[in-house]
């Protein structure tokens, strides 16, 4: 009687055969859909840079309009109004300078102060500088002309600031996704 009760039991599970064809069902599967969600996640990370790209090109952009035609990382002339916080330290021409300017308040000339002082009403125009998701940093080169500091892949990475014109760009020769234009011409 036991015997025959093992045996029923046995006859309802699954074959070593029918096992092995399920799996390999689903390595076949995990095969053709891996390559597609690693081309969906590289069409996210540029997306997200030409998303973070608009919104620094919009800070500047407003930075610019606020202080007479100026762009971030220079100064007008002027002596700086009286800071009740902390002082921006930057030198004209420096990242430094283009964070501070760009995630703190300032005058009408451009200085820096930490808090909202008599004489620093514009700004904060970002809290802090967006991330470019490609190469996943944050940092920023300031050029003074399109020519100046060219991108190159072994050393760049973050955005390229070129102070003369407010030229906002990621800082890569890598191509699109498209395979046609850079991204630092986005």
């Amino acid at each position: 009687m036991t015997t025959t009760t093992f045996r029923r039991r046995a006859a309802k599970g699954f074959t070593l055969i029918e096992l092995l064809i399920v799996v390999i069902i689903i390595a076949i599967l995990a095969a053709i859909a891996i390559p597609q969600f690693s081309n969906t996640s590289g069409d996210a990370q540029e997306s997200a840079a030409i998303a973070n790209l608009t919104t620094m090109r919009s800070a500047v952009e407003l930075y610019r309009i606020q202080h007479n035609n100026t762009y971030p990382s220079t100064f007008g002339t002027g002596t700086a109004p009286a800071c009740t916080g902390t002082a921006g330290k930057g030198t004209a021409g420096q990242a430094a300078t283009f964070t501070e300017q760009m995630t703190q308040f300032t005058d009408a000339t451009g200085h820096v102060c930490s808090i909202a002082s008599p004489g620093y009403s514009y700004g904060p125009y970002m809290r802090a500088i967006p991330v470019e998701p490609i190469t996943n940093a944050a940092d920023v080169t300031i050029a003074t002309s399109d020519t100046d500091q060219a991108a190159d892949d072994a050393t760049t990475k973050g955005w390229r600031f070129v102070n003369v014109n407010g030229k906002t760009q990621i800082n890569t020769t890598r191509l699109a996704r498209d395979g046609k234009t850079k991204l630092s011409d986005k």
